[in-house]
């Protein structure tokens, strides 16, 4: 019986093991120092308390309960030896398979800003989504106290990032501030909360069209978002953040979706790293070089058959990880293995209730509004990994778009409430907002 071992427990991870336990002559140990995926696409709207963390995130062993040869190991792996195809955890366990898939993920990026690190929230784990939510309830609960607080940035949020992620997050952000919370704040001024996107590029949505960008630009800047572009984050404090124009913005909530790299472990397997941090493959998935040894997901550069990178999406971690089974499988059958052909399925971005952009297929066929609206929610449906899942995500979607009362604002992570208010920039530069290319 061949002995795959499988780190990590995202798409890839587990989309690969899934595929390998339809082969009872495999033996599979899955790790992941978490006992849970979570689904990174949704993870901005458990940080807005539009869904549970129960919502994104599904115990593996629940998931994979099934499958008799798979084995679930919660353990923390720091090293590899790729030549054995071993890795160690930090216990100091060491686990060899006759293959070894590394699909450890990936972590924020935040490209050497001074403070980005210890003042901003990242949007990459249901950690993250979790202190973020409550450190938005925290700010709003202390406005509400003291009105003064305003003056000191309680309701300013920061974006850094106009890319998916930031921008759904400053959508989602904006219906909740302006919208959602008004009943339940009724003496907190919310028409004086300021969501900033900021981004060193010429738009927002940058892999998509420019009709599409022009959209989302529109759709952000009527629930209240202040785009700023062709504008770096020189500096993150805990009262502030400094743009590279010299533009100062009072806040105490600076959400990071400034990039991805590789996670740490990718600088510990004894090769050198590619971009992002991450483990440049073959066309077959396989890291050159070493026998038995693939590399998935957010952890690899996998090239498309244009010869770009892939992009860090969940379908090529989903993807990637039921092709590298096959080359496995293939392996063990001694037949050749086939370069991964990745199905372009296309890219779409929820910017609120009711707008959202959507390319579909390799030829990106562009939808934008309530029609692109319901095919990110199907997508989104589909992708969820368990039926109990995708049946709570609707019913709270649909009782989101009928209803002003949201589901989930629980202030669960009391550290969130010890804010330094005194540690402001006093009386920042009047902000101008730059138009997105198109609007």
């Amino acid at each position: 019986m061949k002995h795959v071992v499988i780190v990590g427990g995202g798409f890839a991870g587990v989309n690969c093991a899934k595929k390998l336990a339809e082969h009872p002559e495999v033996r599979i140990t899955l790790i992941d120092k978490h006992n849970h995926q979570q689904f990174q696409p949704l993870l901005y709207q458990v940080a807005a308390g539009f869904l549970a963390p129960s919502n994104v995130a599904y115990s593996l062993r629940n998931m994979l309960v099934r499958h008799p040869n798979i084995e679930i190991q919660l353990d923390e792996i720091v090293s590899a030896d790729l030549n054995n195809r071993s890795v160690t955890s930090a216990n100091g366990k060491t686990y060899h398979g006759d293959f070894l898939v590394l699909a450890a993920g990936s972590q924020a990026n935040f490209f050497g800003t001074p403070g980005a690190d210890q003042h901003s929230y990242p949007l990459y784990s249901l950690h993250d989504a979790e202190l973020l939510r409550s450190r938005i309830l925290a700010v709003l609960e202390a406005a509400n106290r003291d009105p003064s607080l305003i003056a000191k940035g309680a309701l300013n949020f920061v974006l850094v990032g106009a890319g998916p992620t930031g921008t759904e997050m400053a959508g989602t952000l904006g219906d909740m501030i302006h919208h959602a919370l008004r009943e339940e704040y009724p003496s907190l001024p919310l028409s004086e909360a300021g969501i900033y996107v900021v981004d060193m590029g010429h738009c927002v949505l940058g892999a998509f069209s420019t009709k599409a960008q022009a959209y989302a630009a529109k759709m952000l800047e009527q629930r209240g978002v202040r785009i700023h572009l062709h504008t770096a984050v020189k500096e993150v404090e805990e009262g502030h953040v400094v743009l590279g124009d010299g533009t100062i913005i009072p806040t105490h909530t600076v959400v990071w979706a400034g990039g991805l790299r590789a996670s740490e472990f990718s600088g510990n397997v004894g090769i050198r790293q590619g971009h992002g941090g991450r483990i440049d493959v073959a066309p077959d998935l396989t890291v050159p070089g070493f026998k038995g040894v693939y590399a998935l997901g957010d952890f690899a550069n996998i090239t498309g058959k244009d010869g770009k990178p892939l992009p860090q999406l969940a379908s090529v971690a989903e993807q990637s990880g039921k092709w590298a089974a096959k080359n496995i499988l293939a392996d063990i059958a001694e037949t050749p293995r086939k370069p991964f052909d990745y199905f372009d399925k296309g890219i779409m971005a929820m910017i609120g209730r009711g707008a959202a952009v959507a390319e579909m297929g390799a030829h990106r066929y562009e939808l934008e509004g309530p029609m692109a609206f319901t095919a990110w929610l199907g997508v989104h449906v589909a992708l969820l990994s368990t039926m109990h899942a995708k049946v709570e995500a609707v019913v709270e979607w649909v009782w989101d778009y009928f209803s002003e009362v949201k589901g989930d604002q629980v202030l669960d992570r009391f550290s969130q409430e010890t804010i330094d208010w005194n540690a402001d920039a006093g009386e920042p530069p009047k902000a101008q907002a730059t138009p997105a290319k198109g609007s």
